[in-house]
């Protein structure tokens, strides 16, 4: 099984329910994900990006993390720069990014039913 950053590999109790939450939230939210389905609703900056997919999903990624996933966005296409606003550097989502987010997220809700099916023959 593979460590998602818990000392041992294993989760053995030690951290409180909304500790393990945020991280199985981790685990199966791919960040540029977020980053793209907090683009679908409009144009925002890195704060506000930041921000929105704190409130929305309630995982928090930090400047470097977000950063890393708009430069990588942007090489692909799925997101741009808009024109800077008072030093804010704001972005949308492209065609492209539409596209893919739509793929992704049917993509995640396939998974989604598979999982409930076979948890709920637990």
């Amino acid at each position: 099984m593979r460590n998602y950053g818990v000392k041992g590999g294993h989760d053995r109790g030690s951290r409180g329910g909304s500790e393990r939450a945020a991280e199985v939230k981790q685990v199966f939210l791919d960040r540029k994900l977020l980053v793209l389905l907090s683009l679908v609703t409009g144009p925002k900056h890195g704060y506000g990006l930041m921000k929105d997919i704190e409130s929305s999903f309630g995982i928090r990624l930090g400047p470097g993390t977000l950063y890393a996933c708009i430069a990588s966005l942007e090489r692909e296409g799925l997101i741009e720069a808009l024109p800077s606003v008072e030093r804010r550097n704001p972005y949308q989502v492209t065609a492209a990014g539409e596209t893919e987010v739509r793929r992704a997220v049917d993509e995640v809700a396939r998974v989604t039913s598979v999982a409930l099916a076979r948890v709920s023959a637990i």
